[in-house]
């Protein structure tokens, strides 16, 4: 794991990153429902999901964000810190025995009222084994500027 600083000004417009796949399991429902208190019939009532449309039990929107944004981390940047969420959608459902992986590329660089940081928006895809998006948000980073004299 990196931990080199990255300010503001190096983020380029356009760069992307991926991760590597990651199968949904029964196990990560089961300990995610554990976890929030979610326990919705959608993603624990095996059979209550056969008689639906979807037919098989749901990931939580939320299980699969976490995984999502967690597995985007493989690096960290001590000029940088998260700064929220916006534009989230849990664009298709995601079931037991999908592999998701996602995709960061640098959309935006915003100002901040601080002059010492910047706003940097990174568009977060994630997609399942058939390239089909399920998920999609904007993750905003405030990021330290490099010192200049008028910035210190």
């Amino acid at each position: 794991m990196s931990s080199q600083n990255i300010y503001f000004e190096d983020y380029i417009l356009g760069e992307t990153r991926g991760t590597t796949g990651r199968t949904i399991t029964e196990t990560d429902i089961v300990l995610h429902a554990g976890q929030t208190g979610d326990f919705y019939p959608h993603h624990m009532d095996k059979e209550w999901c056969a008689s639906q449309p979807f037919k098989q039990r749901i990931a939580h929107g939320t299980l699969i964000f976490a995984v999502a944004v967690g597995s985007t981390a493989a690096a960290i940047n001590p000029a940088a810190m998260s700064y929220g969420y916006d534009r989230l959608r849990f664009v298709r459902p995601v079931h037991i025995g999908d592999t998701i992986t996602s995709k960061v590329t640098i959309s935006e660089k915003r100002e901040h009222k601080d002059p010492n940081r910047g706003i940097v928006v990174e568009k977060l895809t994630t997609t399942n084994q058939r390239q089909e998006i399920v998920l999609a948000c904007e993750h905003l980073l405030l990021v330290e500027r490099r010192a200049t004299d008028g910035n210190k």
